[in-house]
């Protein structure tokens, strides 16, 4: 049988193809026309599989988000399961902070994004926490792993010293961070986390305490 001539499509494919334009160009960059034209392929015939673009952005944030591992919450104490999601989540983003952006400002009702946020709730409120401070702490969780994906603070630097020298005294070596972003950017992350979660304990501990003493009052 002769191979057909025009590559055949899929949702995963188109998907996949997609982050790929985003990843490389930007996620203005992203059309219909111009990822079709990346399939080879013409636009019409990826309406039958997306009607939209935004359909088709939905359904990359839905294949980003599942990425996401909560598990640790079911197994662990409340600071590994909250390190663990934080990390995981840290990880989908990063490989892809071109696409952040549409998860920061995009709806905030599907699937995936409410399980994994009912997932973090849950093992929060089991954990003790009162539901009005899990719902801070995953809120605050996701704001530190947005911002520090959504773009790199060492990427930032050029690696020409005479920018810096001279003009800005303690920046002498900010020229040799763009060539080791990847390790402070990452290990950013993790200080932030880290010191996010050392503070958590302390806030926890008092809200045990209050509860303590409210029961021996009573």
């Amino acid at each position: 049988m002769a191979r057909p001539r025009v590559p055949l499509l899929s949702r995963e494919r188109i998907r996949d193809a997609a982050l790929e334009l985003i990843d490389r160009d930007g996620l203005p960059e992203l059309s219909m026309r111009k990822l079709a034209t990346e399939l080879g392929v013409s636009a019409a015939s990826l309406y039958g599989h997306y009607p939209t673009k935004d359909d088709l952005l939905g359904d990359i944030a839905r294949d980003v988000i599942e990425r996401v591992d909560t598990s640790a919450f079911e197994t662990t104490p409340w600071q590994q399961g909250l390190t663990a999601w934080a990390r995981s989540y840290w990880s989908a983003l990063v490989a892809h902070p071109n696409f952040v952006p549409y998860l920061a400002t995009g709806p905030g009702r599907s699937d995936a994004g409410l399980r994994m946020a009912d997932a973090v709730h849950g093992g929060l409120v089991r954990a003790g926490w009162p539901p009005r401070d899990a719902t801070m702490i995953g809120a605050s969780t996701r704001y530190l792993v947005l911002g520090s994906t959504i773009g790199s603070f060492s990427r930032g630097f050029v690696d020409d010293v005479q920018v810096y020298r001279d003009r800005y005294p303690h920046l002498e070596q900010a020229h040799l961070l763009r060539a080791k972003a990847d390790e402070i950017d990452s290990q950013s992350f993790e200080l932030a986390l880290q010191a996010f979660v050392d503070g958590l304990r302390v806030r926890y501990t008092l809200i045990q305490d209050r509860r303590a003493a409210r029961r021996r009052r009573s």
